[in-house]
């Protein structure tokens, strides 16, 4: 029987990073209390302030993904354009 992955959505992350540092329980006791995993809210620590806004960490990261994603695209691109381009056809001269 395998584990269906659970999916938090971005205000629960956020509400759980404030709790955690708004709290004066641990770290554990507060994702134990949640009902996850302590490496998860370490996770989502890093990318929201206390406040509850993206860290700077969180941007590039995302500012990576999207970046390796054109990257990839262009690849692909480039390979299809060496594909369809013709040879140049000799020209011979008859005189």
């Amino acid at each position: 029987m395998s584990k269906t992955r659970q999916r938090y959505d971005e205000e629960f992350k956020k509400n759980a990073v404030k709790l955690s540092y708004a709290s004066s329980k641990t770290v554990k006791e507060v994702a134990d209390d949640l009902g996850i995993n302590i490496s998860l809210l370490y996770r989502w620590r890093k990318k929201y302030t206390p406040e509850g806004e993206k860290t700077q960490f969180a941007t590039l990261e995302e500012e990576n993904r999207a970046l390796k994603l054109e990257n990839a695209e262009l690849k692909i691109e480039r390979d299809m354009l060496k594909k369809l381009r013709p040879t140049s056809p000799r020209t011979k001269s008859k005189t």
